[in-house]
C-alpha cells in the first residue's frame, strides 16, 4: 500500500511540475507587438504625394497619417481596391475629414483579422494629381 501511495505522490508531483513549467513559458513568452508607422501627407519637397507611397504592415499595426505640405489632405481607402472589396472596411480605415494645418494627425489601425493583400488609398483633393498609395498587409 505504501508503494502505491508513494508512486501516486511522485506521479502527481511530476504532473504538477510539468504543468508549472509549461504555464511559465506561456506567461513569459513575449507576444508580437503591433507596430506604428508614419506616413506624411505631402512630401517634404512640397509634392502632392504620400511619403512613403508604399508600406507593408501586419494585421493590428497602426499608421499615423501626418499632414505635411500643400494641404488640405485626407486619407480615403478605395472600396474596390482592397482584398475583400468591402465598402465597410474601406470606410472604417478612411479619414475623410480634411486636415488643413501642417502637423495635424489621424491614425488608422488595421484589424487583427485584416485580409492579406494590397489596400489602395488616396487623398480626395489630390487624387487626380496622382496622390495615391498602397498599404500591403502581410498574412
Amino acid at each position: 500500500m505504501k508503494l502505491i501511495s508513494a508512486s501516486w505522490r511522485r506521479l502527481g508531483l511530476a504532473v504538477l511540475t510539468i504543468v508549472l513549467v509549461v504555464s511559465s513559458f506561456a506567461i513569459f513568452t513575449p507576444s508580437a507587438a503591433a507596430e506604428t508607422y508614419k506616413v506624411k501627407l505631402g512630401s517634404d519637397k512640397g509634392l502632392l504625394a504620400f511619403e512613403p507611397k508604399k508600406l507593408t504592415v501586419k494585421p493590428g499595426d497602426t499608421i499615423e497619417w501626418v499632414n505635411n505640405k500643400v494641404p488640405p489632405h485626407n486619407v480615403v481607402f478605395d472600396a474596390a481596391k482592397n482584398p475583400t472589396k468591402s465598402a465597410d472596411l474601406a470606410k472604417s480605415l478612411s479619414h475623410k475629414k480634411l486636415l488643413m494645418s501642417p502637423g495635424q494627425k489621424e491614425t488608422t489601425t488595421f484589424p487583427a483579422d485584416a485580409a492579406a493583400g494590397d489596400y489602395t488609398f488616396y487623398c480626395e483633393p489630390h487624387r487626380g494629381a496622382g496622390m495615391v498609395g498602397i498599404i500591403t498587409v502581410q498574412g
